[in-house]
């Protein structure tokens, strides 16, 4: 094993699939080899169903490998283990319904006053995930491309991100994917998730790599290299499939650098 990595973590949209779409064979053969060495955890702000039809279903686990399987769904306020004979709830951070109903005005307010409002979406704008409530600006089922083409810069989340953050200093808010806001409590967020498996396997920080495509200042990944865990930066889930190949040729010798 290299060095004392125990564990490697992933984001998920942009990182081991194209948003909301499953993994690539190549991805799926690469995350099984390396559930064979190490366990393996996916943290992102989709709700649990959305990793099942990503990933879950396109990979082939034995019940050994399976249990080296961590899911953690909506940033890491639901964690999920395979338990007896399926996949069973650690915990969840769920939202009350008061700070919901808060949260839903003041996104949909926040929307209209930036003009990003989308009159005819792909799908419901606002999703609640129970642990976290997301803005998704185009609609749940936008097309891939209009979604990379919305806001290639950041500025509009961003700028919905400060309304709501100002608005909810209760809660967290966070710019989430490509056409994303995510609202948790406060202080639940992916360094929370981390925190938390680190705690349930009884690891430390040093045992843990972290590969994600959000970890600049205010992305989404970025709490986890704020607390300190090494962490790999991707653009794209063929960077990561290139990064894991490298890994596991150098596994019981130490990491390849970062990609």
């Amino acid at each position: 094993m290299a060095g004392n990595i125990r564990v490697v973590a992933f984001d998920l949209d942009d990182t081991l699939a194209v948003s909301k779409s499953q993994i690539d064979d190549r991805m799926a053969k690469l995350l099984a080899e390396l559930l064979a060495q190490v366990d393996v955890c996916v943290i992102s702000g989709g709700r649990f169903e959305q990793f099942d039809t990503q990933v879950l279903r396109h990979l082939d686990l034995d019940a050994a490998v399976r249990d080296r399987l961590h899911l953690m769904p909506t940033c890491g306020t639901r964690y999920y283990r395979w338990i007896g004979e399926g996949w069973g709830l650690v915990y969840a951070e769920d939202l009350s319904d008061e700070a919901k109903e808060r949260i839903v005005s003041v996104l949909v307010e926040g929307a209209k006053a930036l003009g990003i409002w989308e009159p005819e979406p792909w799908g419901e704008i606002i999703e609640d995930r129970g642990s976290q409530v997301t803005f998704s600006a185009l609609g749940q089922r936008a097309p891939v491309d209009a979604k990379y083409a919305w806001d290639p810069d950041g500025a509009k989340k961003g700028a919905l991100r400060d309304y709501a953050a100002a608005r909810l200093p209760d809660l967290e808010v966070r710019s989430g994917g490509s056409t994303s806001v995510d609202v948790t409590k406060k202080g639940v967020d992916k360094a929370y998730g981390m925190t938390k498996l680190v705690q349930h396997l009884g690891l430390t920080n040093e045992d843990v790599l972290f590969v994600g495509d959000r970890l600049d200042e205010g992305g989404n990944d970025y709490p986890v290299k704020a607390m300190g865990i090494r962490c790999v930066a991707v653009t794209r889930w063929q960077d990561t499939a290139d990064y894991v190949e490298r890994l596991l040729t150098t596994l019981p010798a130490g990491l390849p650098g970062d990609v």
